[in-house]
């Protein structure tokens, strides 16, 4: 199929043909057009291309018109066929539609028992993950906590071993001060 001209295209095709048939005339002194054998001819064949574009548009019009009455009588087929299918499944649904009520309806009853647990069971998450949360805080202080601890304790540790030294030697000296001449009286008797 030869590609195909759009109804605007084609008219304005046609417009500029035209334009161009006046345009051809040479205008005499009195303004009056002079026509000679070749522009009647052009002029003839624009006309002819013109009905023959006419008649292609009403040939497409036509074409396009068959295909879609045959189109519609597919659709209308096509419904038919619906029509009787759904007629069939009803048939075939109409015993299972109290047994599908009352299942619709055991059905609500559950969800409406389980809304209420579903929100219970997010609260409890929300609570369980700030105890949580809380828990994990205060584990982090007890052993910040317990580290201080340590650091101090090592501190007092070095400071009491440290001044029990010291105290030591302070001991020594002192009892050295005070006994060295008690022992040099004692050997000297």
């Amino acid at each position: 199929m030869a590609s195909m001209a759009t109804p605007k295209q084609i008219w304005e095709q046609q417009q500029s043909q035209m334009q161009r048939v006046k345009n051809s005339g040479i205008i005499s002194c009195n303004g009056s057009p002079i026509k000679d054998d070749k522009e009647e001819e052009m002029a003839k064949s624009a006309l002819a291309l013109f009905r023959a574009k006419e008649e292609e548009i009403e040939r497409k019009k036509m074409e396009v018109r068959d295909k879609v009455q045959a189109y519609m009588g597919r659709v209308e087929q096509a419904t038919r066929r619906l029509a009787d299918i759904r007629e069939e499944l009803d048939a075939l649904i109409d015993p299972m539609k109290k047994e599908v009520a009352i299942l619709r309806k055991k059905i609500d009853t559950v969800n409406r028992e389980l809304k209420p647990l579903g929100q219970s069971c997010q609260k409890k998450e929300r609570e369980y993950k700030e105890a949580l949360d809380a828990f994990n805080g205060k584990n982090k202080e007890k052993a910040q906590l317990v580290s201080k601890l340590m650091e101090v304790n090592m501190c007092s540790c070095y400071r009491f071993n440290r001044s029990i030294y010291l105290l030591c030697a302070n001991l020594v000296m002192i009892i050295s001060k005070f006994l060295f001449p008690f022992c040099q009286m004692v050997v000297s008797w």
